[in-house]
């Protein structure tokens, strides 16, 4: 009889295992081919970004980052932003975009992308992420781009050991670089302290 109760579980895991090598498998195919489609547009393929159930690409052309399917245009980026928790911790801004004070604008920015607003302080947000180690490993990272049009609101997740935190400076940085570059700046952006 143990023997018999033994051979079932057996076949059942067996079973299961097939199950989720066929799943895998499915996966995989279906996330190459959807590389392949990117790079077969001419996109560059930056960061995948785990969103509910699948990954979602962030890619950029010469004219255009995109976030899956949605397009930003780089000539109306206004500025970018990471934040924590719905807080900015780093931004840059696109000089030719620059209306009023950063912080009035940020505010209105994080309004727009359903982050809570933050008051002005005055000064901006570092233009460079420093390394958040332990303490907020469970944080929400996302990275917001604001537009001329609208603010899209990158999701970057909220995973263990630093993964967020890679994928939100992945996609600040090259936004970043662009408006570096549209900006007329070889180096990197100017650093500011925090606020205490």
């Amino acid at each position: 009889m143990r023997d018999l109760v033994a051979g079932i579980v057996a076949v059942g895991l067996l079973l299961v295992a097939a199950s989720l090598a066929t799943k895998l498998t499915y996966f995989r195919r279906r996330r190459m081919s959807t590389r392949e489609a990117e790079r077969a547009l001419g996109r560059t393929i930056l960061a995948e970004l785990p969103t509910s159930d699948e990954l979602t690409l962030f890619s950029e052309d010469p004219d255009r980052f995109y976030y899956g399917d949605r397009p930003i245009d780089k000539e109306l980026i206004v500025a970018v932003r990471v934040l924590i928790n719905g807080a900015p911790i780093a931004e840059a801004i696109a000089r030719r975009h620059a209306q009023g004070p950063a912080g009035n604008r940020a505010t209105q920015g994080e309004r727009n992308a359903g982050a809570p607003s933050q008051p002005d302080r005055g000064t901006e947000a570092p233009a460079v992420i420093d390394d958040q180690s332990e303490g907020i490993l469970r944080d929400r990272w996302d990275v917001a781009i604001e537009s001329v049009t609208e603010t899209v609101l990158v999701e970057c997740g909220a995973i263990r050991e630093r993964v967020s935190q890679e994928l939100a400076r992945t996609v600040f940085e090259a936004v970043r670089r662009d408006i570096d570059t549209r900006n007329g700046v070889t180096t990197r952006s100017r650093e500011h302290p925090h606020d205490d």
